[in-house]
């Protein structure tokens, strides 16, 4: 399983909730193995360009984001503020401080790294072991799609869907679909289109509440 369930708490951050303009807090992260390109990814979303060589982040990096998400027919004002938390092993430990509270997160693999793919059950687990909330809304990210190559020992569409359609069967209950997305933080395929789907997802889910 790639999490256990257990009693969560949840607390909605928003202001004049009577009126078409809800403002939301939404604190989010990125998860995933070192060098997925998690701080590209951020960085492509907040409009700061992309850094070609790894520059290890350090614990964690902080950014916020005021965004306008539409769902249906309606606009929704979201503050995300995004925790870029390191992949390597050395900071096990000081991960664990920064998920409580978490709305959702962007759970990214390379698709050229089978290892990076075969990890993201346990960085799941993580996050739900530590939000505070019990499982909370995710999308998966395969990031660096502009290096796909079919013919290579890259990550396979049955693979990605085989993992999604686990992860819903496990987290039916929830109120919440886990999704998947194609990035790159190169060529900005589908970045705004993972936070904005995140989004969407929290908000959905926050309302079933």
């Amino acid at each position: 399983m790639f999490w256990k369930k257990k009693e969560k708490s949840i607390e909605i951050k928003s202001v004049d909730e009577s009126s078409d303009n809800q403002k939301y807090f939404l604190k989010i992260v990125l998860l995933g193995d070192g060098a997925v390109g998690k701080t590209n990814i951020r960085k492509n979303y907040l409009g700061q360009g992309f850094t070609k060589d790894h520059l290890m982040t350090i614990g964690a990096d902080f950014a916020a984001a005021d965004k306008v998400i539409q769902i249906k027919d309606k606009e929704y004002n979201i503050t995300f503020q995004i925790w870029d938390l390191a992949g390597q092993g050395t900071f096990n430990q000081v991960r664990s401080m920064y998920y409580r509270g978490v709305f959702g997160a962007l759970v990214v693999f390379d698709v050229t790294r089978k290892n990076s793919f075969d990890n993201l059950s346990s960085w799941i687990k993580e996050l739900y072991k530590n939000s505070n909330r019990g499982a909370v809304p995710i999308v998966i990210l395969g990031n660096k799609y502009d290096l796909f190559d079919e013919d290579e020992d890259h990550v396979k569409s049955v693979e990605i869907n085989d993992m999604i359609e686990l992860l819903n069967k496990e987290l039916k209950d929830e109120n919440f679909n886990v999704t998947y997305l194609n990035t790159s933080a190169l060529t900005g395929l589908n970045i705004e289109n993972a936070f904005e789907s995140l989004g969407s997802n929290i908000i959905n889910w926050l309302k079933s509440q």
